[in-house]
């Protein structure tokens, strides 16, 4: 497994650019369904929105270091751990959150939030979890990860795109309505799609070493699902809120993760392994809890709330 903190995986700066622009538009994808009232009802409703921040920003990265120091992964591994449990939420996590029948407009109030806390909070619980252990703070000390320049990223990439689809949502109403279904489901793809094509000239590496993170990646999604869950449950949110910040804190934005990797650690490869099969596995986990939450499984064909 030492080979991981070895390998790299090759991609050029015309394809840094081309990530640049899939994870904006997909961005701009679940920002057409954002409003400025997304942003104003944790005023409204704080609690609920108080505890998703708190596990998807604070928890997580906490618990996530916790795990490394109990199953001790290869440096670069656990390194990937902490940048993918440091991302924001996934942008898929509002469609696992209707698909469940949790509570649709605290994840979208989550997801605006998210969007601008991972400005300062990305690079800052990244630098930080991974300061504390001296395998990955080793790495750190080899690479140049400037907080300004994950701020741009950040910028571009996330809030740019999530300022625009709000526009287009508050000034073009009908065009918004018209796009917005569509460009979900294309999201959805150009997501998968952004996996495949980080991995199309390795994936000969992928093949090779993929066996050695997915037991890690599925432990550390657990992890996050049942943290986000167990949360809800322990601050008396309902049902309903509780599958939301469940899905909230287990889908992570890891295509942002991977883009990062690319842009400042040169592709190291146990990180961008992790990222790459956690963006599939989240997606294979989403559905699976998103369909027996909505009872679909159920003799009934539905789960009480």
């Amino acid at each position: 497994m030492n080979a991981l903190d070895q390998i790299t995986i090759k991609f050029s700066t015309e394809a840094i650019g081309i990530l640049n622009v899939i994870l904006g538009f997909i961005m701009y994808g679940v920002a057409l369904s954002l409003k400025m009232e997304d942003f104003s009802r944790i005023f409204k409703s704080p609690k609920p929105a108080l505890v998703g921040i708190f596990s998807q920003f604070l928890a997580l990265p906490a618990l996530t270091y916790l795990l490394v120091i109990i199953i001790r992964p290869q440096p670069s591994v656990a390194l990937g751990m902490m940048l993918v449990a440091a991302c924001p939420g996934g942008n898929i996590s509002n469609f696992f959150s209707l698909l469940s029948r949790g509570n649709a407009a605290l994840s979208v109030t989550l997801t605006a939030f998210a969007s601008i806390f991972a400005i300062f909070m990305t690079p800052f619980n990244l630098l930080f979890w991974a300061g504390l252990y001296g395998p990955t703070n080793e790495i750190l000390t080899k690479v140049e990860v400037a907080p300004e320049q994950v701020f741009k990223t950040i910028l571009l990439i996330l809030i740019i795109p999530l300022v625009l689809g709000m526009l287009t949502n508050r000034f073009l109403p009908k065009f918004t309505e018209k796009i917005k279904t569509p460009t979900h489901y294309i999201s959805l793809m150009m997501f998968a799609g952004l996996v495949i094509f980080a991995f199309s000239n390795n994936f000969n590496i992928f093949i090779e070493y993929i066996h050695l993170v997915l037991l890690i990646v599925f432990v550390h999604n657990l992890v996050a699902l049942s943290s986000g869950y167990s949360l809800g449950a322990l601050f008396k949110l309902n049902f309903a809120d509780r599958k939301t910040l469940a899905i909230e804190t287990g889908i992570q934005n890891s295509g942002f993760g991977l883009l990062l990797i690319f842009q400042f650690f040169d592709g190291l490869g146990g990180m961008a392994i992790i990222a790459a099969w956690w963006g599939i596995w989240h997606i294979l986990a989403g559905l699976t809890i998103g369909y027996f939450w909505s009872g679909k499984f159920s003799p009934a064909g539905k789960l009480a709330n």
